[in-house]
Parts: structure tokens; C-alpha cells; sequence
């Protein structure tokens, strides 16, 4: 079976002829496919060749190379002839004049309906899918991503070919624009990464990981790889030596397998340092012992071996045969002090066990033709397993009309790749829930009734609270009365599960629904009152139809159900609201005032020049920023003259601007700022963040600034019993677009849901 390295890859196949690239993946078919007939291979590259003819990619190659290397990466998968044809063809229909029904008429319709679905997919937009700036997009991208899931349904090869398709994009990504390069990659680690992790394809995974790390964190990656590089010798001597002594012990103890050592990851590397707060130095276990055997016994056999042979470090030991990952994956992993007193990792599993990591799902087309699998009688089984999670995907679709929702909880379902807890019911069922899981969490994953008739529980047969944390081993019986009246809103932050969180939230929306309508109201009308608004001046008929447009829902009463059960914040419909408002009434409310006030005389046009705030044509007169909503270069600004305190500059979409009396209105004048401003000047600028609470999230949006070199002048978190954390600071830019792009990079901080500008009040 074809091993390849990640780091090396992309340098393999850059710049080989067409022709080369071709006998290349004839080689690879060949090698495990049973049939020697490649007719149909032959004549679907024919086809590519000749429909690609004229077309060249960024890099200056003849455009077929890309889809031959997608047919070698599916090819190195082992996946069945339909699938490399189909990668050979994945981008016919959409660059060229032939037409799905042609390709059905040349090469039969499964090959037709992988292009066509390869094909929808390529026109789904899904990067930055969490961190657009207007809710009309986040539409548009969560309906994209319920495409993809569906179409992973119809036939779970599409995704495979598509997962091909990004990493040979990924391998020449380098030939892109610094924009699309951090934009791809984001989406590849946010969305295409994952999915290889939960489809079992731990060889596409780790390199999708890698090339993302290189391209959105290059000097992370660049200082890792010269780090590692550096001290490459000296720890391939010491894995040699621990790889040739336990192939020793294993050999002298009869049992049969291989023995062989690597460096981990950059990016598993790099995720290891940000969690731990350690640098490369402090990071010892940088490398992994694999021992791969015959059978189950022999794992255990060797394990055994091992453990006499070096000191294992308590709490390093996971048995993940006895009680499998998630995505079926299945190996027993322990930590061990080498000889120099230098940790390291070992890894025990069956040969069928390693070829299931490599290859997860896809090794059910393998010898497709032949009617058998690579795998045992228990093959179909564990192929169920791997798309439990995609049937758990698609009933979240049919239960969600909030597209928004269905992406915040598909984004926390695919990073639940920490580690699991195994749990056992009272027959001895196995559960996998993720670590730091509660009996809630495992009343939910028995069924939707056992969760909300849940009134306690029993761990090991002792009474425990609802928020004690499962351990590995525990027992748990969920005690219920028929007499409940349903879950708590506090269980929300209790709940770890993005599973459990949706059902306890179905329960709120579906049995709740008329009394979080009225909470709802009553929300947006305390928010109103709190920044001197009038409700009836800007809840309109026609804003409302626009607001919920935009957030994704079927009328104003799901909004407002969605404020009144935590789901959207009741700021930022009000302020969605404002801005509505402001467009529509801005220039009858203020133009002609201000046209008449400076007419007459009271107040000259201002500007800013260097450090001082001046005003033109006058001497003499203080200008200042104001504190309630703080302007910086880029802003469209407004003065209002003070009585006695000058002139004090606002933002026009400070809410102390908007409501101002129509008296007040007739002191603001125009203002604007001189070029050059904010090339060497610092401006505060205050913002809220919206998040999901969890560990590391306050570091994670500190680091963010820090990477950027902002200077932070204040930060104040609170977090509401349903575990949504808002966090206000204040720190230092030079103008707008550089506030702009420091939102931009903090809407990329895991879990973040919105961003916005503190705008008065």
C-alpha cells in the first residue's frame, strides 16, 4: 500500500507532462485493482485531453494535470474505476461545452451522476461562510452548505472526488492571489478538513491540515519547518534506535508486524504548542512509533512488551479498539519515557485497523467491480458507522428552518475532535459522547423524550448532579417522571454536545414557541428603551421583512422567538433595525439643517490635519472626539457644536446622533477627514464580540490582537447562563480599514459567532 508524505508531495507532481502523470495513474490502478481492462480510463482522459485543450492553469500547466493528479489522489484512496473516471472528468461540465447527458451516453450514468454532483458542488460558495459581514450572505452560504450535505447523501464518492479536487488545489495554491490563498485555506480547515476526519480519511486530513497551517499562519509554519528541520537528524537517530529495539522485543516475543517511527504534523505540532501555551522546545513527543500487527490479540500482546520495556506516563493510555473514536477509527495509543528521558507515542493496530484510518469510507468502492471490500464481514457495519454522522447531519436540515443556527452547529460538530468519553448504559451499551460530556448530554443521545423527561441520574448506581462530568468506564442510568415539564434553559451551558444543545433548543422553539414570542418583544423593547428609542419609529413592516430575509427565517415571529430563547441578540435587531431607519430617513432629518445652520453662519466646515483637530477658517475653536461612539480615519463623521465646549466629532451612526431632538439637530455640521490622516496617529475604537463560550476564548481573541499589533486599552467579558460570552474592548488602530481587517481575522477565532462597533449610547 502507497505511502506519502504530505510535506514532499506537491513537489512530486509539479511540472510532469500530461503523458507521465497518465502511466503514473494507470500504474497506481493497476497495482490494486483486480481488472486489467483501463478502456474506459483511457478514453475518459482522451475526453479530458481533448476538452481542456486551449485551457491552461494559474501555474502555466496544460490544464489537464489537475484532473489527472485528482484521479492519482483517488487513485492512492484505492477507490473503484467509476470514481477515477469521474475524477478525470470532475471539471467537463462546468469549463467545457460537453454536457452531463453526454457523459451518461459515453460512460454510463454512475460516472454521470459523480460529474454532475462534483459539478454542484464546485459552485458552492463556503468560505468565510462564519464570518461574512452581512446576515443575507450567511443565507446564501448555509443553504450551500446543506447542498453539499445532500449531495453527500446521494452518493458519499461526490465528496470524496470533491475532497481530491481541494487537495490537489491546495498543493498549488501557492500560485494564487495572498487573498484567495487565506480564503481558501480557511474553508479547507473549517469545512473540508473536518469532513476528511469524520469520513475516516486520516491521509487527506493531515495534509489539507498542514497546507492550511502553511498558508494562513505562514511564519508559524516557516519558523516550524526550519525548528523541525533543524534538529531533524539528531531525532531520527533516537526513533531509529526505539523503532530497532522494539521491533527487537516484538520479533523475540513471536509476534508478527512492522515496526516504524515518524514526525508528527506541523499542524497537529502547531496545535499542540497554542493549546499547551508551550514553544517547540518544551514540546517533546514530536514523534510516533507505530507498530502494526496481525490481530487484536497481538495488539495487546505487543502493548505488553512495550509497557516492560519503557515507563508509561499515568493517564496517556487510550484504548481506542475496545471502545472506537467516532469515526470508527480504532488503535491503542499510549505515552512512554524513552531512553534519553524524552517522550514519545506509540501506536499499536491490526493491518485492517491501519487501513481503515488511511482510507476511512472510501475503502467501501474498493474492487467494486468484484463484489468484495477490503474489509472483513464487518465492514458494512463499520461503513455504517462512519455515515451515522451524515444521517445525524441531514434530520438536523429537516428539523432547522434558521440557516444560520444549522451552520453554528455544524461548525461545533465538525471541531468535536477532542478527545471522547465511552460510557456504558445500564445493558452495556457503549456510548461516545465528547469529553467533558454530562447526563444530559447522555439522556439526549438515548432520545429526544429520555432528555426532556430527565429529572436526575445515577453514575456507577450512586445519584449525581446533571452537570457531573462523565469519566471513561461510568455507568449511567437516566432517571425520569412522566410529570417533568421539560428541560431548563440552564442545561444549554451545561449540555457539552452540539446534539444535545439542538434538541434542548428544538424543545424551547417547538413547545415555546408563543412564550418566547412575547420574551422576544419585550426584549427588543427594553433595548429600545435603554438608548432613548422609540419602537414604533423604526420596527416597520418592510424593515422586518428585510431583517428576516437576512437572518435566514420564514416570518418576524420566528425572529422573535429566536431573541426570545438566546438564539439572536436583541442588539443586533435593533441595531439592524436603526440602520434601516437611518437609510431611508438620514438625509430629510439632517441635510437641510445643516445646509440652513451653516448658511447662517454658526459653525464653519471642519476637518483634521496632523495631530491637532483643526477648523477651517477659524482659530481658536476645540474640537474633540467624542467618547460615545469614537471615530477613526475612514469614518463617515458628523460635528455637533457644543454649548461652550466647541465642537465634538461623532460618528453618523452614533444612536446619540440618531436620536437626537430636531433642536439639536440644527448644531451638526458636515465634516470630513483631510487625506493623510491615519498614517501615524492612533484612535481608539471600542467593539462587542459575540461567542459560544468555552476554554481558551478569551486568549484566542487576545493573541489574535496581539498578532496584529493592536494595543488593547480595556477588555470586559460576562456570560449568560446560556453560555453565550460577550466580551467588550477597547483597543488602538489608525483608521477604519485597519479596524476592518482586525474584526475580519477575530471572526475567525473559533466559536465567534458576530462582531460589532460600539456605536454611542
Amino acid at each position: 500500500m502507497a505511502h506519502f508524505d504530505s510535506r514532499v508531495i506537491d513537489e512530486i507532481q509539479e511540472f510532469q507532462s500530461p503523458e507521465k502523470l497518465y502511466s503514473d495513474l494507470i500504474l497506481r490502478v493497476q497495482k490494486y485493482h483486480p481488472s486489467d481492462d483501463i478502456t474506459l480510463i483511457e478514453k475518459a482522459y482522451q475526453t479530458a485531453c481533448d476538452a481542456h485543450r486551449d485551457q491552461m492553469r494559474k501555474s502555466g500547466e496544460p490544464y489537464v494535470i489537475h484532473p489527472l493528479c485528482v484521479a492519482i489522489i483517488l487513485a492512492d484512496l484505492e477507490l473503484d474505476k467509476e470514481t477515477i473516471i469521474a475524477g478525470l472528468l470532475h471539471d467537463i461540465v462546468e469549463d467545457t461545452v460537453m454536457t452531463t447527458d453526454q457523459i451518461a451516453r459515453a460512460f454510463g450514468g454512475d460516472v454521470a451522476g459523480l460529474v454532475d454532483g462534483v459539478t454542484k458542488l464546485t459552485s458552492l460558495h463556503l468560505a468565510n461562510h462564519y464570518s461574512d459581514k452581512t446576515a443575507a450572505q450567511l443565507e446564501v452560504q448555509g443553504t450551500n452548505l446543506r447542498k453539499m450535505f445532500l449531495a453527500m447523501a446521494k452518493d458519499i464518492r461526490v465528496i470524496l472526488i470533491k475532497l481530491a479536487d481541494r487537495l490537489h488545489n491546495m498543493r498549488t495554491l501557492k500560485y494564487q492571489k495572498p487573498e484567495s490563498q487565506r480564503r481558501i485555506a480557511q474553508e479547507t480547515l473549517d469545512i473540508y478538513s473536518p469532513i476528511a476526519e469524520r469520513l475516516g480519511i486520516s491521509r487527506i486530513k493531515v495534509e489539507l491540515d498542514d497546507l492550511s497551517l502553511k498558508y494562513l499562519k505562514p511564519e508559524v509554519y516557516a519558523d516550524l519547518v526550519e525548528k523541525v528541520e533543524a534538529r531533524k537528524h539528531e531525532r531520527e537517530n533516537y526513533v531509529f534506535e526505539i523503532v530497532e529495539d522494539v521491533r527487537q522485543h516484538i520479533a523475540a516475543a513471536g509476534i508478527k508486524g512492522s515496526v516504524d517511527g515518524r514526525v508528527k504534523h506541523y499542524f497537529s505540532i502547531y496545535k499542540k504548542m497554542r493549546n499547551q501555551g508551550k514553544t517547540l522546545d518544551q514540546i517533546y513527543d514530536l514523534f510516533a512509533v507505530r507498530i502494526i500487527v496481525d490481530n487484536v490479540k497481538d495488539c495487546y500482546a505487543a502493548l505488553g512488551i512495550i509497557h516492560e520495556m519503557y515507563k508509561p506516563i499515568p493517564g496517556r493510555f487510550k484504548d481506542y479498539i475496545a471502545m472506537p473514536k467516532a469515526n470508527n477509527y480504532q488503535s491503542l495509543h499510549t505515552t512512554l519515557m524513552g531512553p534519553l528521558g524524552l517522550p514519545f507515542e506509540i501506536q499499536i493496530r491490526t493491518s485492517d485497523m491501519h487501513r481503515a484510518a488511511e482510507y476511512g469510507i472510501a475503502a467501501h468502492w474498493r474492487y467494486k467491480e468484484t463484489g468484495s471490500t477490503a474489509e472483513d464481514g464487518q465492514g458494512d457495519n463499520r461503513e455504517e458507522a462512519k455515515l451515522a454522522w451524515l444521517r445525524q447531519i441531514l434530520e438536523w436540515q429537516q428539523e432547522m428552518s434558521d440557516n444560520q443556527e444549522f451552520m453554528n452547529l455544524l461548525k461545533s460538530d465538525l471541531n468535536l475532535f477532542s478527545d471522547d468519553v465511552y460510557c456504558f448504559t445500564p445493558n452495556g451499551e457503549v456510548k461516545n459522547l465528547p469529553a467533558g460530556s454530562t447526563p444530559i448530554d447522555f439522556a439526549y443521545s438515548i432520545h429526544s423524550a429520555i432528555g426532556n423527561k430527565m429529572i436526575g441520574a445515577k453514575v456507577n448506581g450512586k445519584l449525581v448532579p446533571i452537570d457531573y462530568k462523565i469519566q471513561n468506564g461510568d455507568r449511567i442510568e437516566v432517571l425520569t417522571s412522566a410529570n417533568s415539564t421539560g428541560p431548563s434553559r440552564d442545561w444549554l451551558s451545561i449540555a457539552k454536545s452540539t446534539s444535545a444543545k439542538n434538541k434542548i433548543n428544538q424543545f424551547f422553539r417547538h413547545e415555546l414557541k408563543d412564550e418566547n414570542i412575547q420574551k422576544g418583544k419585550e426584549l427588543l423593547q427594553a433595548f429600545c428603551r435603554t438608548k432613548g428609542l422609540d419602537p414604533g419609529d423604526i420596527n416597520k413592516g418592510e424593515y422586518q421583512d428585510i431583517i428576516t430575509r437576512r437572518y435566514g427565517f420564514h416570518d418576524w415571529d420566528s425572529v422573535l422567538a429566536a431573541v426570545g430563547h438566546g438564539g439572536l441578540k436583541e442588539g443586533q435587531v435593533v441595531n439592524k433595525l436603526l440602520e434601516l431607519s437611518d437609510k431611508e430617513h438620514h438625509q430629510s432629518l439632517t441635510d437641510e439643517e445643516v445646509l440652513a445652520a451653516v448658511a447662517d453662519g454658526i459653525v464653519p466646515r471642519i476637518s483634521q490635519s496632523g495631530n491637532a483637530i483643526l477648523v477651517k477658517g477659524v482659530h481658536d475653536v476645540a474640537v474633540r472626539f467624542s467618547k460615545c461612539c469614537n471615530p477613526v480615519p475612514g469614518d463617515d463623521i458628523v460635528g455637533f457644536v457644543t454649548r461652550g465646549r466647541g465642537v465634538t466629532v461623532h460618528r453618523r451612526d452614533c444612536i446619540n446622533v440618531r436620536t437626537m431632538s430636531k433642536e439639536d439637530r440644527t448644531r451638526l455640521i458636515d465634516a470630513e477627514w483631510e487625506e493623510g490622516i491615519g498614517d501615524e496617529e492612533k484612535y481608539v475604537a471600542d467593539i462587542k464580540i459575540f461567542a459560544n463560550d468555552r476554554p481558551g476564548l478569551l486568549a484566542d481573541i487576545s493573541r489574535t490582537l496581539t498578532e496584529k499589533n493592536i494595543s488593547i486599552l480595556s477588555m470586559h467579558t460576562r456570560t449568560s447562563k446560556q453560555g453565550l460570552a460577550t466580551l467588550e474592548t477597547s483597543f488602538q488602530v489608525s483608521s477604519r480599514d485597519e479596524l476592518l481587517n482586525v474584526t475580519e481575522r477575530l471572526r475567525q477565532v473559533e466559536n465567534v459567532i458576530d462582531i460589532e462597533r460600539t456605536s454611542g449610547g
